[in-house]
């Protein structure tokens, strides 16, 4: 199979201030990031949920997993960005992060013909 390109000079979908644009990926961050962490690196293919919900506890091993994830989810959706601005983004905002990473890549939170504009 072949893979598209990603555009270049993309944007996030969400702010990295955008907590509250999906109140459940908010709110089971908050309790549980673990959990969120786990399910944002199975949906952009890097691993069992399972798996990395237990890397967030493993310190050193969380920043190496949490730096990839950001990575390809913004190789993903070609999103400008780099892996110093990710680490600092992850070491002062890490909620943030956390939240806006999920948002990106939920499935839930993909564009409908509801959300779309009406002429």
């Amino acid at each position: 199979m072949e893979q598209q390109a990603a555009p270049a000079g993309g944007e996030w979908k969400n702010h990295l201030c955008g907590c509250f644009n999906n109140f459940q990926i908010c709110m089971t961050a908050f309790i549980l990031p673990f959990v969120t962490f786990g399910t944002t690196a199975e949906n952009v293919g890097e691993g069992h949920c399972i798996l990395c919900a237990a890397a967030y506890f493993v310190p050193g091993l969380n920043c190496y997993e949490w730096l990839k994830i950001r990575g390809k989810i913004r190789e993903m959706k070609g999103i400008e960005g780099s892996t110093g601005m990710d680490c600092l983004t992850i070491m002062f905002l890490p909620f943030c992060a956390l939240v806006q990473e999920a948002q990106e890549v939920d499935p839930l939170s993909a564009p409908s013909a509801m959300s779309m504009g009406r002429n």
